[in-house]
């Protein structure tokens, strides 16, 4: 079967993206990981398939697959990467898009030099809907690692994030202790880790470790994610600047009961044909 592809990514966070709104596309586990795969496949971290819309109130229905073949429930760099998508291949014409997902319904901005606004809905932090292996929700967790106590915050952005506060994010153990914290028993589903250095109020940097890829270059729900912890800690104001690898995005959040606003560019890479 021949598909066409583009490749596209947001702050060095690279996607293959798939029209399936004509024709349906059914992807394996081990076809995502042939994609994704950077020597033998195109090379990804997440693969992005556009589909029909499920519901009366949306235009588009949005998967992800992360590198290992897993399916996830959220990806805010490709959320972005989805609206020029679309918009370029003329399967919508608004600059206003509501696209449902796994998770609910998100709603997607498109604005001037390639920025799109992302509505990332109201963040969850109590324990059994991120979900983590504890009982009461707190603002801080404790998990042991190597006979050690970490301490960490936690959130789902539609899918499950931890962030640690390091001193420095260039120093920070992420190689080491990403892959041990994503899969600690602590988290039924695994967990996307963050660790994030407070640089003021307005701004943080951050890395993030991510479920089924490993570190990205950028993290769209990881930003949303710490920013909303800081705040939560009240270590950081309403609006706040991520510095990542990759690039900064603008990450803003009103409080409780408020849904996260995330900005940032989305790029066209190539475009090209692919035999599964």
């Amino acid at each position: 079967m021949m598909l066409r592809f583009s490749k596209m990514h947001g702050l060095g966070n690279d996607f293959v993206v798939f029209d399936a709104t004509t024709n349906a596309l059914s992807l394996s586990a081990e076809q995502a990981r042939d994609l994704a795969d950077r020597h033998f496949g195109i090379g990804c971290d997440q693969i992005l398939i556009v589909e029909k819309p499920r519901t009366a109130d949306t235009e588009f229905y949005y998967r992800i697959f992360n590198a290992d073949g897993s399916e996830v429930e959220q990806c805010g760099n490709g959320a972005r990467c989805f609206a020029r998508f679309v918009s370029a291949r003329g399967l919508s014409h608004n600059s206003v898009l509501h696209v449902g997902t796994v998770k609910g319904n998100i709603t997607l901005y498109l604005e001037n030099g390639n920025q799109v606004r992302v509505n990332m809905g109201i963040p969850e932090f109590e324990p059994t809907k991120i979900p983590i292996g504890f009982s009461e929700q707190a603002k801080t967790y404790h998990a042991t690692v190597d006979n050690h106590s970490l301490e960490f915050m936690s959130v789902s952005m539609g899918n499950p994030h931890a962030v640690l506060i390091v001193d420095d994010v260039n120093s920070a153990p992420v190689e080491t202790l990403g892959p041990v914290l994503e899969n600690h028993s602590l988290f039924p589903e695994r967990i996307n880790v963050g660790f994030m250095a407070v640089k003021s109020r307005q701004q943080i940097d951050l890395r993030v470790f991510e479920r089924g890829s490993g570190e990205t270059l950028a993290c769209g729900t990881g930003a949303c994610a710490a920013m909303v912890c800081g705040k939560n800690s009240g270590l950081l104001d309403n609006e706040v600047i991520v510095s990542l690898p990759g690039g900064q995005l603008t990450i803003s959040w009103q409080g409780p009961g408020e849904p996260v606003w995330m900005t940032g560019p989305a790029e066209f890479v190539f475009e090209g044909e692919i035999t599964l």
